[in-house]
């Protein structure tokens, strides 16, 4: 089943996110690049309060959980990026429509 994951952190700025992904070999500008296994979407940007939000959309959780475990913990330790996320969000989707080009 899809999930969405909504990860919000406190005090992470567009630079350490731009960071993380270097170490992880994705360019989120070009979309070129590394991506997990099982990622269907990928946003991110600041909230209303400054905070960076990340929004995904993955296959099943579980592919989300394999990328953590193997991939991004250590993407995030190597940009200074040590604390949980401040808020966390997961939904089952029901549904998931992309009306991109």
């Amino acid at each position: 089943m899809p999930a969405e994951l909504i990860l919000e952190f406190e005090g992470v700025t567009t630079e350490q996110y731009f960071a993380v992904n270097e170490v992880l070999g994705i360019d989120p500008a070009s979309g070129e690049g590394d991506w997990p296994d099982g990622m269907v979407a990928h946003s991110a940007g600041l909230n209303e309060n400054g905070h960076l939000v990340v929004i995904e959309v993955w296959d099943t959780p579980e592919h989300q959980a394999r990328f953590m475990e193997n991939r991004l913990s250590e993407a995030l330790a190597k940009s200074g990026i040590t604390g949980p996320p401040s808020g966390v969000t997961c939904i089952e989707l029901v549904t998931h429509q992309y009306l991109g080009d």
